[in-house]
């Protein structure tokens, strides 16, 4: 929000071409993305700060590659407008937006009715992040009022109610069988071919915290898994999905690995590889994006798996050091 006892305006002119519409429309939102208000025809404003005139800029030259005029002002005032009305103006536009935003909430809290599955929990946590994100979105182009903060309280309690549920249905979750890492020592490890994020990081969970002689082995879907080895992150495998549990989170159980940056990457790993959201880590992201990378161009399942694998051993470090 900004704050003066003197506000100084951006007022923007373009002409475009009606045909091809898609120009007209691409300016008219970037305007709107930008929290710029109409004020009459093809007359935009916006409060003068100094990203806002950089914004004009950028827009202007775009608006002359599609073939159109634009030009902006920096005004102290606007005749036949003071500053009040102007503000007002935003604010109605902002309200129109919290209103919408504040529908959506209000749903998603009359839905919060335990006993839920599990999908229908994700459901509601997908929304309620959507909502998060559009608050977040609104806020920066909310330069006047104080509306957000009440939206975010109502979040904040919503938030709340939503980690309760999602906290009963992990306690509903199917017991864990626990292992002795004495039993896994020179083990070979089977897991499925094209390695992505559940299985790198499995891998190198075994070999950091359970078994340091592992020997690793790549196999198709619905092949024989050797009597002798232990299989993970594969059907019929003795370690895989549990409820809404990865593999990663479920060997973390089983072998009682009480580590924090193990926590951590067990967040991490669900997140991507379950697409739940009951986290938000802002690593998981680019993690992912770094696992993609090298499942594209690993030669083979096995350099994949081992580079993924010094991936996690990196970000473990990190998180240790």
């Amino acid at each position: 929000m900004l704050h003066s006892n003197k506000h100084r305006w951006l007022l923007f002119f373009y002409s475009i071409a009606a045909k091809p519409v898609s120009g007209r429309v691409k300016v008219w939102r970037r305007l709107v993305q930008a929290g710029a208000v109409q004020l009459k025809d093809a007359v935009y404003v916006l409060p003068y700060t100094d990203a806002h005139f950089e914004f004009f800029q950028w827009l202007s030259s775009e608006v002359v590659s599609l073939g159109g005029e634009a030009m902006f002002i920096k005004a102290e005032k606007i005749e036949m407008l003071d500053d009040a009305a102007i503000i007002n103006l935003f604010n109605r536009h902002r309200k129109k937006d919290y209103a919408a935003l504040e529908r959506q909430l209000n749903d998603i809290e009359s839905r919060i009715m335990p006993p839920l599955k599990d999908s229908n929990i994700k459901k509601l946590a997908d929304s309620f992040h959507k909502c998060v994100k559009e608050l977040g979105e609104i806020r920066k182009i909310d330069f006047f009022s104080d509306e957000g903060k009440r939206l975010s309280a109502k979040i904040d309690d919503l938030g709340g109610k939503l980690k309760g549920i999602t906290s009963l249905s992990a306690q509903s979750q199917p017991a864990i069988e626990q292992k002795r890492r004495e039993d896994y020592q020179g083990k070979t490890w089977v897991t499925r071919q094209r390695p992505f994020v559940d299985r790198m990081a499995s891998s190198w969970l075994i070999k950091r915290f359970i078994d340091k002689a592992a020997a690793f082995i790549l196999i198709a879907e619905g092949d024989i898994l050797p009597s002798d080895a232990a299989a993970f992150d594969i059907v019929g495998g003795e370690f895989s999905h549990v409820g809404t549990l990865c593999t990663f989170e479920v060997m973390v159980k089983a072998f009682s690995i009480k580590d924090r940056a193990v926590k951590k990457i067990a967040e991490i790993v669900h997140e991507i590889d379950i697409r739940g959201d009951e986290y938000r880590n802002p690593e998981s992201p680019g993690v992912e994006e770094i696992l993609t990378g090298i499942q594209m161009t690993a030669e083979t399942g096995t350099e994949a798996l081992e580079k993924g694998a010094a991936i996690f051993e990196l970000l473990y470090l990190s998180k240790t050091g």
